[in-house]
């Protein structure tokens, strides 16, 4: 089984955005649970939503507290929330982020891999929110597909024509584009 845990803040896509990646495995003939957890329920508020995949039946109902994976929509979470909490060693940690990773390895360490991507200015880029609240979600699934290579851009790609109610081509090219620019650190 993969587990794989969002940061982000209320309003970024969070949640739609583990549904679209368990979408995805779930296209690729996985079985798959996507969830929330929800503190104070506003725009800005941190937020945390979860993804499991697995090759059979998934029958635990509980937040991930040991993720396999980490994708963090907004990087000034990591000032102030532990995202890397139980994360597994060797485990990736994508992040929407200008920065170059080498900032974020100081920060984090070495136990992990590291992928950065620019998500707001792809999300801009494709009319996807504002410049000042961009919605990162697709981009970033985007960026976890090249990342972690546990599901495929395609699938990706499919599960935003079925799953996202608007702007369908802009999100599908988002993704595309996110998963072209993401960096490895």
């Amino acid at each position: 089984m993969e587990e794989i845990r969002f940061h982000g803040r209320g309003g970024q896509g969070a949640v739609i955005g583990s549904e679209v990646l368990a979408h995805a495995f779930f296209i690729e003939n996985k079985y798959v649970q996507a969830f929330p957890a929800f503190g104070v329920e506003r725009r800005g508020a941190p937020v945390t939503a979860f993804c499991r995949i697995d090759e059979k039946q998934i029958n635990l109902r509980n937040q991930i507290y040991e993720p396999d994976h980490v994708v963090v929509l907004d990087p000034t979470l990591l000032e102030t929330i532990g995202v890397t909490q139980g994360l597994k060693k060797n485990g990736a940690v994508v992040i929407n982020s200008k920065r170059e990773p080498a900032y974020y390895r100081d920060l984090l360490g070495d136990d992990y891999r590291l992928y950065v991507v620019d998500a707001a200015s792809v999300a801009v880029e494709h009319r996807l929110g504002s410049p000042s609240n961009p919605i990162v979600n697709t981009a970033i699934v985007g960026a976890f597909s090249k990342a972690t290579g546990l599901v495929k851009i395609e699938s990706v790609e499919q599960a935003i024509e079925e799953y996202v109610p608007i702007k369908k081509e802009n999100n599908k090219k988002a993704a595309h584009a996110a998963y072209e620019r993401m960096v490895e650190g």
